[in-house]
């Protein structure tokens, strides 16, 4: 079905991807947001097929990720001029679990977990793992991250690939259990995520162009795209809000109360 008849008008992707801008810079679950807003308003958003739905998913997370490297361009470049082979095997290892998992099994877990209540389980679970690890001490910093370290951020990023635990919590919590400051957490955070989003981006972008794309589709996707850069580049003050020496329980807090509003629509069916 095309895009417009199953809900999916350029006006409505350019809602979604406004939303996607400080989704994405706060540990909500931005897929999770992408996914519920829809189902919650009763759009015909699963009448639209699986593929192109988790396309435009990550279509909104390439234009955020653009937004991203215009806005946070000094630290990125900051970045960058410290960047060694300790730096680059963290980086690598960060990507190596999402990507072998993602490759293999996104189908499988878009089918089986795709649905309102797995989401709902999965910004739970996602709560819970971001409230217990951000208890741990906050005692490493910049330069201290180690190829272990990349390795648990990218088993964290891997299990994000389940709807709802949010790539940015999953991250922040495996940062923060590790015991590197809330700032370090979110700087590391951000910095592998960059390659997933690149490597998911070329994927589904192959795949696209492999199967063809409906015009309506494509309308909305770069409707969507537009919105999700802007609506990013304007939250960057975002960043400076998490990165302050904040608790993360609030965040934990909006997902348990989401996940709530989802289970008890589904309980009044």
């Amino acid at each position: 079905m095309g895009a417009h008849a199953s809900g999916l008008s350029p006006a409505r992707a350019v809602g979604l991807g406004v939303v996607q801008g400080p989704a994405e810079l706060l540990p909500v679950s931005s897929s999770a947001h992408l996914s519920l807003l829809p189902w919650l308003a009763g759009w015909r958003w699963n009448e639209l097929d699986p593929e192109a739905r988790k396309s435009f998913e990550v279509a909104l997370h390439a234009g955020a990720a653009a937004a991203l490297l215009v806005g946070q361009r000094r630290v990125i470049a900051e970045e960058l001029r410290e960047f060694d082979a300790r730096r680059a095997a963290v980086v690598a290892l960060s990507f190596v679990p999402p990507a072998i998992i993602g490759y293999g099994l996104e189908r499988q877990i878009e089918r089986r977990l795709g649905g309102p209540r797995a989401t709902a389980i999965g910004l739970v679970a996602g709560a819970v793992a971001m409230a217990v690890a951000d208890r741990r001490p906050q005692v490493r910093g910049p330069g201290d991250a180690t190829p272990g370290d990349g390795l648990a951020l990218g088993l964290a990023q891997a299990t994000a690939l389940a709807p709802g635990v949010s790539r940015n919590g999953a991250t922040l919590a495996a940062a923060r259990w590790r015991r590197f400051t809330r700032a370090h957490a979110n700087l590391l955070s951000r910095t592998v995520a960059l390659p997933v989003i690149v490597g998911a981006t070329v994927l589904k972008g192959t795949r696209l162009r492999r199967r063809g794309i409906d015009p309506a589709l494509a309308q909305a996707m770069a409707a969507g795209v537009a919105a999700s850069f802007a609506s990013t580049l304007a939250s960057q003050k975002l960043i400076d809000l998490v990165e302050r020496d904040r608790a993360l329980w609030p965040y934990a807090a909006y997902r348990v109360a989401l996940a709530g509003a989802v289970l008890y629509r589904l309980g009044r069916r």
